[in-house]
């Protein structure tokens, strides 16, 4: 009777701890990337009250997603050897001093390098968070709650942030994610001290091929959506549809991503996660040529709250396959890094297809085509590592 209660005990223990780490990793990466997440606020508010040219505005963002991806390469180096508690606490101050900093609107000049430098926090903190959401019971469910989290932070400061800027101006944007960190700042304490070595380096070397392939079916698939999201007004607008409908219909757009986030973070189980992998790539590439020949209002409708529903249901699914090349956590440091690029790139590729060949097909078609080679590395990095076992 006392070995079942101490066990009964134990097992209670380790069901409130798992849920503790799930809290934190929700709740503090949910507001980390809040600037990108609510980039037309800021974007205006940048215009109006910095007076900033459509380069500097794109030269703050590039700096704040380009240091949140480029955390990972110091991370290679200490995420084995420091405390992750520790390194939580660092990082979440570097983050709230930034912010705090940044309030003070100094300027163009200073706010770019200010801006680098409280990414980098949140960048290291974001990494602590994907590790060890690697390494819970239920991965997808992790990375689905953890992408569900940002799209309710994204969608309310998406509503609350332009009133916000009128009243109090650009600083209150700054404050809020300072207040949040120093709100949130003891669920530092969740986080392990180390990343679990359930499974060795030698077996993650054993599937380096399976690694590098799932790697890239990250990297090719957020490359391929980044493209087409960036630029979905815009094919609205080619298509005669108006600022108000397209608006309109990109908001509840922005719902269907919180859903298809919570869907897969509902029924992302091993046994399934295959299945309704490929059957959201499907539905994704189908999507994306529904856009194709300049849609009337019902199709792109149609097609754009698809996109996003189906884009946020295979993201957790994809993260939750990389998680099981390295179930310690590791891996998801590199992904950090993968992601970012593939974010940061297709925008750019997109524009430059769009501007060269004055349309939006070419673009289409290859985010359609880069979708369906990431389908192809996902089920070969799961081949790959089912013969190498």
């Amino acid at each position: 009777m006392t070995i079942n209660s101490t066990t009964r005990q134990h097992a209670d223990s380790e069901i409130s701890s798992v849920n503790l780490r799930l809290t934190a990793i929700i709740v503090l990466a949910s507001f980390l990337p809040l600037v990108m997440m609510t980039a037309p606020a800021f974007t205006a508010q940048f215009s109006r009250q910095l007076a900033l040219n459509p380069a500097q505005i794109g030269g703050l963002f590039m700096a704040e997603l380009g240091a949140m991806s480029l955390a990972t390469l110091p991370a290679l180096f200490w995420i084995k050897r420091v405390n992750l508690r520790t390194a939580a606490v660092v990082s979440s101050l570097i983050f709230l001093t930034g912010n705090l900093l940044s309030a003070t609107e100094p300027g163009y000049s200073y706010l770019l390098p200010l801006r680098f430098f409280t990414a980098l926090g949140g960048g290291s903190l974001m990494i602590i968070c994907m590790s060890t959401a690697a390494t819970l019971p239920n991965p997808a469910k992790a990375y689905g709650l953890w992408v569900l989290g940002q799209l309710l932070v994204g969608a309310i400061g998406i509503q609350v942030l332009p009133g916000l800027f009128d009243r109090f101006g650009l600083a209150v944007g700054y404050l809020l994610m300072a207040s949040l960190m120093a709100a949130t700042l003891t669920l530092t304490k969740a986080f392990p001290r180390s990343l679990s070595p359930v499974h060795t380096t030698t077996q993650s070397l054993a599937h380096k091929g399976s690694v590098i392939l799932g790697l890239l079916a990250v990297f090719v698939f957020d490359l391929s959506i980044s493209g087409v999201w960036t630029f979905i007004g815009s094919i609205a607008a080619a298509s005669d549809i108006s600022i108000q409908s397209s608006s309109s219909i990109l908001a509840v757009a922005t719902l269907m991503g919180v859903a298809g986030a919570g869907v897969a973070s509902l029924t992302g189980s091993r046994p399934s996660r295959m299945p309704m992998t490929v059957a959201g790539y499907v539905a994704l590439v189908t999507s994306v040529l529904l856009l194709l020949d300049k849609p009337d209002l019902l199709r792109f409708a149609f097609a754009a709250l698809a996109f996003k529903f189906t884009w946020t249901f295979v993201l957790p699914l994809v993260m939750a396959c990389i998680a099981d090349l390295d179930p310690s956590g590791r891996l998801m440091n590199i992904t950090n890094l993968v992601v970012g690029g593939g974010l940061a790139l297709g925008p750019a590729l997109a524009g430059q297809l769009i501007q060269s060949q004055g349309s939006f097909t070419l673009t289409l078609l290859g985010s359609a085509a880069l979708c369906s080679v990431s389908l192809a590395l996902v089920l070969l990095s799961r081949a790959s590592r089912s013969v190498s076992t």
